[in-house]
């Protein structure tokens, strides 16, 4: 884990399913409350692990104003009032597609066709693609506005 403790603590796996809902739901073709069902799923230990990280380096890469504890708190404070808004849906690309599949995966939705394709080398290259898309994507939702 190379993201500080205290992003675990602001983007909560509730705070991340609300910011991945909206694009993962128009994906699947899914209402939002069974999209948040599958996320939340989802979103158990090392998959939103892997995810605050990536997002964490996201976020390291795109400032140079900022510490970490000033990146913590723009983070706290696009949080603040509405955590649990919902994120802008992201344009699906290949990349995208990936990461949700391999999110499709961890809520045991995926066929066994989708898990052998993303244990092959090109799929869990793909895969990396994928979760680096989707964590920055996070990071752009976990800190724009204040």
């Amino acid at each position: 884990m190379s993201y500080p403790p205290r992003l675990a603590h602001l983007a909560t796996r509730a705070v991340v399913v609300a910011k991945l809902v909206p694009t993962y739901a128009q994906a699947h073709r899914l209402d939002e409350e069974e999209a948040a069902q599958r996320l939340t799923s989802a979103m158990t230990g090392r998959m939103l692990q892997a995810l605050l990280d990536t997002a964490w380096t996201a976020m390291r890469g795109n400032t140079k104003r900022l510490t970490d504890d000033g990146l913590l708190e723009k983070v706290a404070g696009t949080l603040s009032e509405r955590p649990l808004r919902p994120g802008r849906v992201a344009e699906v690309t290949p990349a995208w597609s990936a990461f949700l599949v391999l999110t499709d995966l961890e809520a045991g939705t995926a066929s066994d066709a989708a898990r052998r394709v993303m244990e092959s080398p090109e799929g869990r290259r793909r895969g990396d693609e994928g979760m680096a898309e989707a964590g920055r994507f996070l990071a752009a939702e976990l800190t724009r506005g204040k």
